[in-house]
């Protein structure tokens, strides 16, 4: 007789039947914490055939990662919110009493103006800079010279040929009479998406343009068109100006100079705090939606179901030997202090 040694132990899942019953990796079945709490079989509850589901390794990932991303947006806004609060009540001071400058005011803004300038990196890229949050990443919104609605709308059927990036990605949009704003508008953004570039009309109800920040300056400096000579020259690619929109908030042209520089920079300081409570309230709302996302995701385990897991949780851990260790390690597995912190976010 030929004995072979085992490296991993092998255990039966619970709930399986005798006849059929299928042995799997210990390890494995600890790290998928598929009733690993449990060391004899879990009977279902009659309303359901299937196995119970506990354990934080059960939860949808990209819901811990909107979770964390919004979080990271809140810490980044509700300290710049206190840093414009002090910078705003140091600016009245200034302006109510008439104060020399000592200096105070002068490093309240470089102290925003630094923080501002880390906001991509201080919101693990959830914020843009016209604060708006999004878990896909920020964006940076630009419009393209001769690329107006009001240049597009006019002249007779016409094929544009659009570069990004140069070589031979080359993207086609067809415009023609009688095309609505909306239209025109689905067109860009469906020739543009693979390339990296969302096309949509903004609350002004013109045509913008968005793309990742990290890839802005390439669609800046490479985008080009040809037209059919109606509303772009025909021949060859030429180069088009893209151009950022402003900031919602800029420190780098506040001035405390002189008072009339510290009145205008007040009026500046309130709006940027303004935009930036704005934009807490919108993370807020955000946060609300994965919250219900993380209820409506979360297992419904009958109470009979869970005070039997609980028992025998208990009985197992009370004897000594490697099933007692099984059970404790598999209830652990894939705890962490991000996805404590995260969960106790919630609350």
């Amino acid at each position: 007789m030929q004995i072979t040694s085992a490296t991993t132990p092998q255990v039966i899942v619970p709930g399986a039947n005798a006849g059929n019953a299928t042995a799997v990796d210990g390890t494995a079945l600890g790290l998928n914490g598929e009733n690993a709490a449990t060391a004899t079989p879990v009977t279902p509850t009659p309303n359901s055939a299937a196995p119970l589901r506990r354990g934080l390794n059960n939860w949808d990932q990209p819901l811990q990662g909107d979770i964390s991303g919004a979080q990271q947006a809140l810490d980044f806004l509700e300290q710049s919110a206190a840093q414009l609060r002090n910078l705003k009540a140091d600016l009245s001071a200034r302006l109510a009493n008439r104060q020399r400058a000592d200096g105070t005011v002068e490093a309240r803004v470089r102290q925003f103006s630094n923080s501002w300038r880390n906001r991509a990196t201080a919101s693990g890229g959830t914020l843009d800079s016209q604060l708006k949050f999004s878990n896909k990443g920020s964006a940076t919104s630009f419009t393209v010279r001769g690329m107006s609605l009001a240049n597009l709308r006019n002249g007779g059927r016409e094929v544009l040929a659009i570069s990004i990036g140069g070589g031979q990605n080359v993207r086609s949009v067809v415009l023609e009479p009688g095309l609505s704003d909306a239209q025109i508008a689905q067109r860009f953004d469906e020739a543009l998406a693979p390339a990296g570039v969302r096309a949509q009309l903004n609350d002004d109800g013109q045509l913008a343009f968005s793309t990742t920040e990290a890839q802005w300056s390439n669609v800046r400096d490479t985008i080009a068109v040809q037209g059919n000579g109606i509303r772009f020259p025909t021949g060859q690619l030429n180069r088009v100006k893209a151009e950022a929109a402003a900031p919602e908030v800029d420190p780098d042209s506040w001035n405390t100079v002189d008072l009339d520089g510290i009145r205008t920079t007040l009026q500046q300081v309130v709006q940027a705090l303004a935009k930036v409570e704005a934009s807490i309230a919108s993370v807020h709302q955000a946060l609300a939606q994965v919250a219900a996302r993380v209820q409506s995701a979360a297992p419904s385990t009958g109470k009979n179901g869970m005070e039997q897991v609980a028992q025998n949780f208990v009985t197992t851990t009370k004897q000594p030997g490697y099933q007692s260790l099984l059970s404790i390690t598999s209830a652990l597995a894939g705890i962490s202090r991000e996805r404590v912190i995260s969960l106790l976010s919630l609350r």
